[in-house]
C-alpha cells in the first residue's frame, strides 16, 4: 500500500502528523474572519460560523491521537511547525471571542500556550520566517472586500513576541497563505481586479520577507482557478497547490495540482491537475511523488499518479461533534451539535532546514521608494504603437475600500470598476521608452501610458506596491517573463535623478494661465482665481464633477425634451444613477453587445471581464467615443475648456465611476441590491400595482421579449453588472429601467414621454396614440413614478441634501479611529473628506 511504500522512503522520518478540525462553512475560501457589513455580532451573523476547533497531533505509528485543543465553540486554525519541530504557530478564536489571534504552544514545556497578537482585528495563516520572525494575514489592513460583505486581511509582518506589526501589503483585496521557498522569498496567494473581472483572478505571487520584490509567480495572466495553498516541494523547483476551482470553493478545496516555475508564470502547460476530485484541502508535499490533504473527515495520502489511501479519520465519537445532554444556549451550538467535523491543514511534525534569510532591503526612514522602467515598448500585445509615441505614465491609485454591501457595484458604475481610483499624477517617459520616478510606499498603484495628447495608449491592470526605501524596476509593458532583454545602450532615464510626480492640476493650471494670459493682455485683466477655476479633483465624483460639463455644453441638445440622437444628458435621477450616466453606459454596452451605432463605444471600459492586457487603444480616454469624438469641436462645433476636457478624460481613464465617494455605497437606490438580491419590495405599492395594470394593457402586445419593458421601477430585465458579450438577453439592455424613470421630474420619464405623441409634447415613437397627456392611464403610470421619487426623496442619494452614510460606513469609521468612537450617527458628516482621512490614515509614516 502507499504508506507502506512512503514509509521505506519519504515518510521514514515522519512519526506524527499535526492536523486541525472545525466544521463545514458556507463561505468563500476569504469569508471565514469577521462579520458581516450589516451586522458586527458573534454567532449567526459571522460569515463563517463554524465551531469544532480541536488542535491534534496523530501517531502514524500507534495510530494514536493526541488533542491539544478541544474547544467545541471555537475555532483552530493554520498550524505552521517551527524549524526546530517543538513549536507549532497556529490562529485561534476560542469560544466566546470575536476574533482569531495567533498563539503558539510549546511541545517541550508541557504544551504550554503564548498568546502572541491582540486588537480588533482577525491575525490567521500565520508562518515562521527563518530568522525567527513571523508573517502572517490580517484585517489590520482596515479595508473591505469590494465585492462582498466582508472584510479584507493582507499580508503582515511581526516579531516573535507580537512587536513591530507592520503590513507588507497594499493590495485591496485578499493575500492568503504564506509559505516559504527554499530561495527565502515569501510565496504567497494573491487576489486582484484593478479594472477586471473580480472572479478570476487570484494566483500565486512571491516578494521577499520584508515586502520588497513583488512579482508574480504564476497565473495572472490567465483568468479562474484560486491557487492557494501553495508550498514548495522538497528536492524540486515545483511546488502543490489547491487549484480550487472558479472564484474559489469554500475553505480553499479543489484538486490537488503541481505547478512548476520554470516556463515562467503564464504557460498552463505547467500546472497540472494530480487528483480527479476536488475536494481536496491544504495539500503537503513530502516528495514529487508522495503528497498528503485533507479530505472530508480524513487524512488521505496521494501518489503523483494520483492514487490514494487514508491515513486518519476522525473517529466515530468525534463525528457528531455530539452535545452530551448540555443544554443549548443558542443556534450557534444547535449548528455545532449537528454539523460534522471536517479535517484541515495536515502538517508533518519534523524538523526541517531553515530557508535562505534574504538580507532586509527596506528603510523605515523614507516614505517613498524608486521604480525605474527601462523600456516602455517591450512588451506584448503592444502591435501598432511606434516608438516616441508614448510620453508620460498617469500614476493612478486603487482605493481601499471601508465597507461594503453586495457582490456587486452598484452604485458605483454601470457594469464598470468596483473601485474608486486616485489621480496621483503624472511623470516623463523619455523617447527610449525608459522612466525613473519616486512612489510613495505602501500603496496600490498602476500605470496609464499616455500619448501627446494625453490619450491612454495601454493601460495596466494589475497594481505594483514599492516599500520604504526600495528600489526596484521593471523591464517594460506587459513584457514576456521569459524573454531575455537586451538593451543595446543605457536608458536615458537612468542617467538622472528620479522625476517627480506632476499633479495634473498643475499641468492644467499651466495651460489654463497660458490661455488666460492672451486674453488679458487684449482684455487687461488678472488671473488671480486661475489655480481655484481650473482645480482638479484627485477622486472625481460623477454628479459633482461631470454633470457640469454636459450642462454647460451638451444639454441644449440632449434633454429630456429635446433628446438629439434620443439621447440625454439631464442630470435629473434615475432608479439608481442620473439619467446622464445610465445613458452613456447602456449605449456603451448595446453598441458593445449588438453592433449597434457603429460599433461606437461611448466609454470603452472593459470591466468585469475575464480579460487581461487589452490591445493599444482599447480601453479609457483613447478609445472612448463620448470623449474623442462628442467632446471635441468637429460635434457641432462645441468648445470645451482645457479643465473641461482634462475632467471628462481622466473620468475615463479613472474607471468612468458614478459615485465619488464609498459613503454612497448601499444606498439611495430604488430597486438597489443586498447581498446580491434584488430590493422588489416597491411591487407592495398601490400605485406600482396600479401602474403595472395600466402597462400591461397599453404596451405588452408589443413590448415582448426582447422589447420587453420594465414595469417598476425595480424591474431588472437585466442585471446592470453581469455582461457577457454575445449574451442575447442583453439585446434588452436598451429596454433597461434605468432609462426610463425620471425621478427628479416624473413627467419627463421616458416611460411616458415615448408613446406620448409630439403634438403632445412626447417623442412619438410607438407609431399610435397608445398613451395620451391626462388620461387615466398617463396619470396612473406617472402615479407609479412619483411614488418612486418620494421613496428617493426619504432615503436620499449622496449627491442630495442632507444625505446621511449608513450606520455602517459610520461604525467602520470609528472602529478605523476616523472618527471618535462617541461619534453620534446623526450628526451630519463631510463623506469625501471623512474618505480621504479615511485612506491618508493607511498611508505609511517613518517612526
Amino acid at each position: 500500500d502507499l504508506l507502506s511504500e512512503f514509509k521505506k522512503a519519504e515518510l521514514k522520518d515522519v512519526k506524527k502528523i499535526v492536523f486541525t478540525t472545525r466544521t463545514q462553512t458556507s463561505e468563500h475560501w476569504y469569508a471565514n474572519i469577521g462579520y458581516y457589513a450589516h451586522n458586527e455580532h458573534v454567532g449567526d451573523n459571522l460569515p463563517a460560523p463554524n465551531e469544532g476547533g480541536k488542535l491534534c497531533i496523530y501517531n502514524i505509528d500507534t495510530k494514536q491521537t493526541e488533542v491539544l485543543i478541544d474547544d467545541r465553540l471555537g475555532i483552530v486554525r493554520d498550524p505552521c511547525v517551527h524549524y526546530d519541530g517543538n513549536k507549532i504557530l497556529y490562529s485561534y478564536k476560542p469560544a466566546g471571542t470575536k476574533y482569531f489571534h495567533l498563539y503558539e504552544i510549546d511541545l517541550n514545556n508541557n504544551n504550554k500556550i503564548r498568546r502572541i497578537t491582540n486588537g480588533e482585528f482577525d491575525d490567521i495563516e500565520p508562518v515562521y520566517t527563518p530568522d525567527d520572525k513571523i508573517i502572517f494575514v490580517s484585517t489590520r489592513a482596515k479595508r473591505w472586500v469590494n465585492c462582498w460583505l466582508t472584510q479584507v486581511a493582507i499580508l503582515y509582518g511581526c516579531d516573535l513576541n507580537g512587536d513591530n506589526i507592520h503590513a507588507l501589503s497594499a493590495n485591496i483585496e485578499q493575500d492568503n497563505t504564506p509559505w516559504f521557498l527554499p530561495n527565502g522569498q515569501v510565496l504567497y496567494m494573491r487576489w486582484e481586479y484593478v479594472d477586471r473581472s473580480q472572479v478570476h483572478y487570484h494566483h500565486l505571487w512571491t516578494m521577499n520577507p520584508d515586502g520588497t520584490k513583488q512579482m508574480v509567480f504564476f497565473g495572472n495572466m490567465h483568468p479562474d482557478n484560486v491557487y492557494i495553498d501553495a508550498k514548495p516541494i522538497p528536492n524540486s523547483d515545483k511546488i502543490v497547490a489547491s487549484f480550487s476551482p472558479g472564484h474559489g470553493a469554500v475553505e480553499h478545496t479543489g484538486a490537488v495540482g503541481i505547478i512548476d516555475p520554470r516556463n515562467g508564470p503564464d504557460d498552463l502547460r505547467m500546472a497540472k491537475q494530480i487528483t480527479a476530485k476536488i475536494d481536496y484541502r491544504d495539500p503537503w508535499a513530502f516528495s514529487e511523488n508522495c503528497f498528503m490533504a485533507a479530505q472530508g473527515n480524513r487524512i488521505e495520502l496521494i501518489d503523483a499518479s494520483g492514487e490514494t489511501q487514508t491515513l486518519f479519520q476522525i473517529p466515530d465519537e468525534w463525528k457528531s461533534h455530539a452535545n452530551t445532554g448540555k443544554v443549548i444556549r443558542d443556534r450557534s451550538e444547535a449548528r455545532a451539535s449537528l454539523s460534522p467535523l471536517l479535517v484541515h491543514e495536515p502538517r508533518p511534525l519534523i524538523k526541517r532546514e531553515r530557508e535562505r534569510i534574504i538580507t532586509k532591503q527596506t528603510d523605515e526612514s523614507k516614505t517613498t521608494g524608486e521604480l525605474t522602467l527601462l523600456d516602455i515598448y517591450n512588451g506584448r500585445n503592444m502591435k501598432g504603437v511606434k516608438r516616441g509615441e508614448i510620453k508620460k505614465l498617469l500614476i493612478l491609485e486603487t482605493l481601499p475600500m471601508p465597507i461594503h454591501y453586495t457582490g456587486g457595484m452598484e452604485p458605483m458604475t454601470y457594469g464598470g470598476s468596483f473601485t474608486l481610483e486616485r489621480i496621483v499624477g503624472t511623470v516623463p517617459v523619455d523617447p527610449d521608452g525608459s522612466a525613473r520616478f519616486e512612489l510613495p510606499a505602501k500603496r496600490a498603484f498602476f500605470f496609464v501610458a499616455l500619448d501627446e495628447n494625453n490619450l491612454a495608449v495601454k493601460r495596466m491592470q494589475s497594481f505594483l506596491t514599492v516599500m520604504p526605501g526600495e528600489t526596484t524596476s521593471c523591464v517594460g509593458c506587459h513584457e514576456e517573463r521569459t524573454a531575455v532583454t537586451i538593451l543595446p545602450k543605457m536608458p536615458s532615464a537612468m542617467k538622472r535623478s528620479a522625476s517627480p510626480i506632476t499633479k495634473i492640476t498643475e499641468t492644467v493650471n499651466r495651460l489654463a494661465k497660458n490661455n488666460n494670459i492672451k486674453n488679458a493682455a487684449a482684455e487687461n485683466t488678472t488671473n488671480e482665481n486661475i489655480t481655484n477655476e481650473n482645480a482638479i479633483p484627485d477622486v472625481i465624483d460623477y454628479p459633482r464633477d461631470i454633470q457640469p460639463v454636459w450642462d454647460k455644453y451638451c444639454v441644449e441638445c440632449h434633454s429630456s425634451e429635446k433628446r438629439e440622437g434620443r439621447f440625454n444628458l439631464s442630470g435629473d435621477r434615475g432608479v439608481m444613477y442620473s439619467i446622464s450616466y445610465s445613458n452613456i453606459m447602456a449605449r456603451t454596452h448595446s453598441a458593445l453587445e449588438n453592433n449597434r451605432y457603429g460599433k461606437e463605444t461611448l466609454v470603452a471600459d472593459g470591466r468585469n471581464k475575464p480579460l487581461g492586457n487589452y490591445p493599444p487603444r482599447t480601453l479609457g480616454s483613447a478609445a472612448s467615443a463620448i470623449y474623442t469624438k462628442y467632446c471635441q469641436k468637429e460635434h457641432y462645433g462645441v468648445n470645451l475648456s482645457e479643465r473641461d476636457k482634462t475632467l471628462v478624460r481622466l473620468w475615463l481613464d479613472t474607471g468612468a465611476t458614478y459615485i465619488g465617494t464609498y459613503a454612497g455605497l448601499g444606498t439611495g437606490m430604488i430597486g438597489g441590491y443586498s447581498v446580491n438580491m434584488l430590493d422588489r419590495s416597491d411591487l407592495s405599492w398601490q400605485e406600482t400595482k396600479a401602474m403595472q395594470t395600466a402597462l400591461k394593457n397599453n404596451c405588452v402586445s408589443c413590448h415582448t421579449q426582447q422589447k420587453q419593458l420594465p414595469t417598476s421601477v425595480s424591474d431588472e430585465i437585466r442585471h446592470t453588472w453581469w455582461i457577457y458579450p454575445n449574451d442575447p438577453n442583453d439585446s434588452r439592455r436598451k429596454y433597461s429601467r434605468h432609462l426610463f424613470f425620471d425621478l427628479t421630474q416624473p413627467e419627463k420619464s421616458a416611460l411616458l414621454l415615448s408613446p406620448l405623441s409630439k403634438e403632445d409634447g412626447g417623442y412619438g415613437l410607438c407609431g399610435k396614440d397608445i398613451l395620451k397627456k391626462g388620461d387615466e392611464n398617463y396619470k396612473t403610470i406617472l402615479a407609479g413614478i412619483e411614488r418612486a421619487k418620494v421613496q428617493l426623496d426619504k432615503i436620499k442619494r449622496f449627491d442630495m441634501p442632507n444625505f446621511q452614510p449608513r450606520p455602517e460606513y459610520i461604525r467602520e469609521m470609528k472602529r478605523f479611529e476616523i472618527l471618535p468612537k462617541d461619534f453620534d450617527q446623526t450628526t451630519p458628516v463631510d463623506y469625501y473628506d471623512l474618505d480621504q482621512k479615511y485612506w491618508k490614515s493607511l498611508w505609511f509614516k517613518t517612526e
